[in-house]
């Protein structure tokens, strides 16, 4: 057995976890990703659900982590809309908000006590997020918000939202439109920026090198990993490809990659 993998298993207390494309696709959890979270328990190791997609609350997400059989916990489950709204109650307190988001971000920014805009009403801040609920009237509004002077806050950078049939577009191509239609580019909370890996740290009370970022993205979760010392470990079933790895320089490379999350169990 591979002593490397075996000696970075060894430093990792807790494993974050990616869900779109790791755990599963859509509706359809990935082949022995339920077996690999009892795995992790099983090895007293500690796990957090987290996803940038902030379209659902935490609540949701417990809900649909339990109905595919992962039985997570309360506090296991965490999204960039969470770090989010800790930075805007604790850094932009009282500023308005239109955000091109859910009904159920909405919902959470609000019961947080930040002060929303509706389509018409001058903000401080345009928020961005992955809106299943976009119109295009929401998006002219956003762009006139930003032209004004409005700030651009963006919950997660992704572009594609994996699923049972395939990618669709995600909060970073929604931000692309924005971006090229005003010339503002968005400030990010999610993967992969410091206010995650931040975040998780004062969460869990760990240092960077006991926590493990898992997922399919290069650009999110294992550049979460590499910029701010989490160990970065890639799985293959979901967005990223090994022919993509090709030119990757040695300083963003994986800490291990795998084809799936199945093949890390016999390494815990």
């Amino acid at each position: 057995m591979n002593t490397t993998i075996l000696g970075i298993m060894k430093a990792i207390k807790l494993f974050m976890l990616d869900l779109d494309g790791t755990l599963y696709r859509g509706i359809i959890p990935i082949e022995g990703a339920v077996t690999f979270v009892k795995a992790i328990r099983a090895s007293q190791r500690r796990v957090v659900f987290f996803t940038n997609n902030a379209s659902k609350t935490p609540e949701a997400y417990i809900e649909k982590l339990s109905l595919l059989g992962f039985e997570p916990g309360q506090d296991e489950v965490m999204t960039s809309g969470d770090v989010t709204i800790e930075y805007l109650c604790s850094q932009r307190k009282g500023e308005k908000v239109f955000c091109l988001g859910t009904p159920s971000l909405l919902d959470s920014l609000e019961k947080a006590g930040v002060p929303l805009a509706t389509i018409g009403e001058e903000a401080d801040i345009v928020l961005s997020s992955f809106d299943l609920t976009l119109t295009y009237e929401k998006l002219v509004h956003a762009c006139d918000l930003l032209r004004n002077g409005a700030a651009f806050l963006s919950t997660h950078p992704d572009i594609n939202c994996p699923t049972e049939t395939g990618f669709i577009p995600d909060c970073g191509a929604i931000n692309a439109l924005l971006t090229a239609s005003t010339g503002k580019t968005p400030r990010s909370f999610g993967k992969p920026n410091a206010e995650t890996a931040a975040y998780i740290a004062k969460k869990s009370r760990l240092s960077s090198r006991e926590i493990a970022m898992v997922g399919d993205r290069m650009y999110t979760d294992i550049a979460l990993g590499k910029r701010h010392g989490l160990w970065a470990i890639l799985v293959l079933s979901g967005e990223t490809r090994e022919k993509d790895l090709v030119q990757t320089p040695r300083n963003e490379f994986p800490d291990l990659i795998f084809p799936s999350v199945k093949e890390i169990i016999p390494y815990l």
